[in-house]
């Protein structure tokens, strides 16, 4: 439960992050406590996203990862931020993803972050 929670926030942070330095990404709230919320039901989702849909991507693109040495992984963590998109718009969830381009950037980021605050935060498999 605790590795749960901890990658949760890793990636609420993470998302944060991409939030604050992409334009294109946002995330809409009438105070900071809804804001936080919203960003906590967006990691939940981003990693319910990850955690189903990606390992599937992966097997059906794995010749795309030996063709381009793994640089697809750039395009789909992109696609996996636009599902996250998608899915929070279904759920009336005020986070949106504008463009292939801005989900690129926002997945570098976030996967850059999320390795960040998985190296800072304690990662105990109790």
């Amino acid at each position: 439960m605790k590795n749960f929670v901890v990658k949760t926030t890793a990636n609420a942070a993470a998302l944060a992050v991409a939030v604050w330095l992409l334009d294109k990404i946002t995330l809409t709230g009438d105070s900071t406590g809804k804001k936080v919320g919203t960003l906590i039901i967006v990691a939940l989702l981003f990693g319910l996203v990850n955690f189903l849909v990606k390992p599937v991507v992966k097997v059906l693109t794995f010749p795309l990862f030996i063709l381009t040495l793994g640089l697809i992984t750039l395009v789909v963590n992109a696609l996996m931020l636009l599902l996250t998109s998608w899915l929070a718009d279904k759920f009336d969830v005020p986070f949106h993803v504008e463009g292939f381009w801005t989900a690129v950037l926002g997945g570098l980021v976030i996967s850059i972050v999320s390795w960040a605050m998985n190296v800072v935060l304690p990662d105990d498999k109790d």
